[in-house]
């Protein structure tokens, strides 16, 4: 009975999918912005038009990136497939396997103008099978610039280009779009949130408690927060642009960012925060009942199938590798909030090598699941720095105000509970009660049978998955060539005092001696 009803809704969904026509898309995708908008309630950034879209459309409170760090995020994004099932693309600055194909390339395929904005999938190198590039977010539209308001945010004019593509796109042809913002990606302009967006120290409602709260810290915050703005507004000129031209009814407009905030215990880890992103849907002509707020787990993966069936086309005829991701469309025509389908209960989330400063190019291995009250999660080389390693500065985390802080206040106070947290070594299990405890900062060590039932579960899932690390093979990902030539061997490189470029990281951030 359970299954008819679920093909039922299936066939429901596809129904009014159908007759709403295939839609544009609008993919707009923000660089390095947790799930921080004035319309989940943040009181100290304004998004008016993230806002709009979610008022307009759907907004989703628990929506996850299987990892997060820039490429292998929008690898899931594209592919519908999860890091651990993307081989080398599971990595930072990689060579993407030509064997998986993105949902952009099958729009143009299938006779879609594709075009984007500045960053679609990267940093790294992506050939098809001949050596020739790939387009993988379709053809780049990045000549119009603008004076940005700080010298650290981009001067690409994104609504600008995005309005020369529309200019240029045929009238007879759907067309997606993909806005890949670099905001609000670091450097930031210290204390730009304050002196340039008009905010207040005082306006922060909750510091994590994984950071002190100073005004170090909390200028930071609001830098960040100035940046993602800039992108917001970008936004709303697009927005805009298609209502003008009277488009907005036949577009799905999806507003969303690769993973959390460039901070520590955040971007490049796995966790509650670090994969949790923003996330607002709109489709005037496909989207029952505007305006509900959706606690359904989503995760990138559901994307690329969601695309698919909108625009018409069986994923065995894409020449995708087979996704575990899951349509969207039950949702979209629901009448219903808060948790709308069952099962969509729990994420899985990970890491492999994310960026450089451990021997050997090794990265910090991590698998988790994440549900409503609790987050696991499985560190498999629990002897490494989760960081990177101290003597290259904790390397694998951006470089800014806040990272810079906790590492000196360490030296200073070599008990410091917030560098444990942040930078320190970490046990081979971690489980979090978040009703309790939000921050996930007090990892429950005792023995507990829903510990034992989540891991059982997450290992059962990704053996479905092909997880090399569930058949003992986890080693492959560290083996995947780097392809950024200069950080090959970067660890070593470094300690015997070869110029190499140390990415995103400030001198003062490299320990004088070694940590015990």
């Amino acid at each position: 009975m359970r299954i008819l009803f679920l093909l039922l809704s299936l066939a429901v969904s596809w129904t009014q999918a159908s007759a709403a026509g295939r839609p544009n898309i609008l993919f707009a995708i923000a660089d390095d912005w947790g799930p921080h908008a004035s319309a989940y309630g943040t009181p100290w950034i304004k998004t008016p038009h993230f806002d709009r879209v979610a008022r307009d459309g759907l907004l989703f409170n628990r929506a996850y990136t299987p990892m997060a760090k820039c490429a292998p995020s929008r690898a899931c994004i594209l592919t519908g497939r999860n890091t651990w099932q993307l081989k080398e693309a599971a990595n930072h600055i990689c060579y993407f396997p030509p064997e998986f194909k993105g949902w952009v390339e099958v729009l143009a395929e299938h006779g879609w103008n594709a075009g984007h904005t500045m960053k679609g999938w990267g940093p790294g190198v992506a050939d098809d099978a001949n050596g020739k590039p790939r387009l993988m977010t379709g053809v780049a539209f990045n000549k119009r610039k603008a004076a940005p308001p700080t010298p650290e945010i981009s001067n690409n004019d994104y609504a600008g280009n995005f309005d020369d593509f529309l200019d240029a796109a045929p009238k007879d042809k759907p067309w997606c779009f993909w806005y890949g913002a670099i905001e609000p990606h670091r450097g930031y302009e210290f204390g730009s949130g304050v002196a340039k967006g008009g905010k207040k120290l005082g306006d922060i409602d909750h510091v994590p408690a994984y950071w002190p709260d100073n005004e170090t810290v909390r200028n930071d915050m609001l830098d960040y927060a100035f940046e993602a703005e800039h992108f917001d507004r970008h936004l709303g000129r697009m927005l805009a642009s298609l209502e003008k031209r009277g488009l907005l009814d036949d577009t799905l407009v999806v507003v969303t960012s690769d993973h959390g905030m460039p901070f520590p215990r955040s971007k490049g880890n796995a966790n509650a925060m670090a994969n949790h992103v923003p996330l607002a849907v709109m489709w005037r002509k496909g989207i029952v009942k505007p305006g509900r707020v959706i606690d359904d787990f989503v995760s990138f993966i559901d994307l690329a199938p969601t695309f698919m069936e909108l625009a018409g086309i069986k994923w065995g005829d894409t020449g995708m590798a087979a996704s575990p991701g899951r349509s969207l469309t039950d949702i979209f025509s629901s009448d219903s909030s808060g948790q709308v389908t069952a099962a969509r209960d729990h994420v899985l989330i990970g890491k492999e090598r994310t960026d450089v400063g451990r021997p050997h190019d090794w990265g910090y291995p991590i698998r988790g699941i994440l549900t409503g009250d609790h987050l696991y999660l499985e560190n498999f080389e629990a002897t490494r720095w989760p960081g990177g390693n101290p003597e290259t500065g904790y390397t694998d985390c951006d470089a800014g105000a806040t990272k810079s802080f906790i590492i000196d206040a360490h030296r200073g106070n070599p008990d410091d509970p917030h560098w444990a947290l942040c930078f320190g070594l970490r046990p081979g299990e971690e489980f979090y009660d978040l009703k309790t405890d939000p921050d996930f900062i007090a990892s429950i060590t005792s023995p507990s049978p829903l510990k034992a039932g989540l891991r059982n579960q997450m290992h059962a899932e990704l053996k479905e998955q092909g997880d090399p690390r569930m058949e003992g093979k986890g080693d492959v990902f560290d083996k995947y060539e780097h392809a950024a030539k200069a950080n090959v061997g970067f660890y070593e490189k470094f300690m015997r005092g070869e110029k190499v470029k140390a990415g995103w990281i400030n001198q003062t951030d490299i320990e004088r001696k070694p940590l015990p």
